[in-house]
């Protein structure tokens, strides 16, 4: 059997974290390839039903990143993700999902060097988690 390799769903807001990533590309920098990044025009679009779709799909981890706050696009996108990030997170548990595998996080577009750090890290986080015993439970 081969060594576990998490599949890693991330939103990005078009504005900021997508042109980070843009920028770490770019700039040559490597982040892992099994995440799967979907540019949603602001964090705050990114409904809780997507993270749950992700994780039934068999998603290991769900990243959502976007403006810092204050700098939003759309005003207070990235505080409205931010208040369901937050009880999304108190309600997985009781769905079988455990919270450390979302991550939320604000990456200004020309933070690319720390775009990749971060998506390393939350990589390597996840893949000492091991697999999503929801996706065990698909297979099965």
């Amino acid at each position: 059997m081969s060594e576990f390799e998490p599949t890693i769903v991330a939103f990005f807001c078009n504005w900021c974290t997508y042109t980070a990533a843009d920028l770490a590309g770019t700039s040559r920098l490597s982040y892992p390839h099994n995440i799967r990044i979907i540019r949603v025009m602001c964090t705050g679009m990114v409904d809780p039903q997507y993270i749950i779709k992700a994780f039934l799909e068999g998603a290991d981890g769900v990243l959502v990143s976007g403006c810092r706050p204050g700098d939003c696009h759309y005003i207070n996108g990235n505080y409205k993700a931010r208040r369901r990030i937050k009880l999304l997170k108190e309600i997985l548990p009781q769905f079988g999902f455990d919270q450390q595998r979302l991550r939320l996080t604000w990456i200004g577009a020309s933070d690319g060097i720390h775009l990749a750090e971060i998506m390393r890290t939350f990589a390597g986080q996840i893949k000492a988690l091991g697999p999503s015993q929801t996706k065990l439970k698909m297979v099965i």
